[in-house]
């Protein structure tokens, strides 16, 4: 694909993101707690998590593969940034977590699976086709430095909200409890706050407008579903905290 193209690739994609955003205030995504009854056009939740995350780690080691023979080291770091996160995601994630048995839904594996695929494409093109730029020194950078920074904290708040949620799940098995501790003592989905965190670290260290779009994607889809469970717990707890926000602490 030559640079005119994949412009305008990534232009629709991001365009496609905005559209994404605005119709998740309206709906819900079907999987999880919004899930109503079992569809006959459904498969095992850890299988089709798996399926669906898996082009991430995988389109990305391709697209790596392609150049490894000029590969830098900063794009080696950036190749191990993303596969730490998605590896993890794709495997560990699923695998440990007793309610990703519940059935997921067709439409929504498929969806992810596009998401994913395109999404792993974009990025791991563009790191291995800008050799140029990211050379030794961009280690150095302000940008990366930031960036990454940014990136391990979005990381350490993703992965310890997310036991916390794992705590909860193995001690109640059916039954809901309201989180506590780390930051859900000030919002309700920190899990979904280190995620957007840690892409958009990923967006300041690679400096790059297909990373950008990926952070608009993250927002677009866990700004609106972080809004929905805020509102879930404050109607299904009576006790739940009150200054307590969905997403950004004392402001959202």
């Amino acid at each position: 694909m030559d640079n005119a193209a994949f412009n305008y690739v990534l232009l629709a994609w991001a365009l496609l993101a905005v559209a994404v955003f605005i119709s998740l205030f309206f709906i819900n995504a079907p999987y999880g707690r919004y899930l109503r009854g079992r569809s006959a056009q459904s498969v095992n939740g850890k299988l089709g998590w798996i399926i669906m995350e898996a082009p991430a780690p995988l389109v990305f080691a391709a697209c790596f593969l392609t150049g490894y023979d000029t590969a830098t080291v900063t794009q080696v770091v950036l190749l191990i940034l993303w596969q730490s996160h998605y590896i993890d995601r794709s495997l560990i994630y699923p695998l440990k977590l007793r309610i990703s048995s519940n059935p997921l839904p067709l439409t929504v594996l498929s969806a992810g699976f596009v998401f994913n695929l395109m999404n792993a494409y974009l990025n791991g093109s563009y790191i291995i086709m800008n050799t140029t730029r990211y050379t030794a020194s961009w280690l150095h950078d302000i940008r990366f430095l930031g960036g990454l920074s940014i990136f391990m904290v979005g990381f350490i708040v993703n992965r310890h909200s997310d036991l916390v949620l794992y705590r909860i799940r193995q001690t109640l098995q059916d039954t809901y409890a309201i989180p506590q501790g780390g930051l859900f003592r000030w919002i309700s989905c920190p899990n979904y706050l280190g995620e957007i965190l840690l892409w958009t670290g990923w967006t300041v260290a690679t400096w790059s407008p297909v990373a950008a779009a990926f952070a608009l994607w993250t927002i677009a889809n866990l700004a609106p579903r972080a809004r929905s469970h805020h509102k879930w717990y404050r109607e299904y707890f009576n006790d739940y905290p009150e200054k307590r926000r969905a997403l950004v602490p004392w402001f959202w």
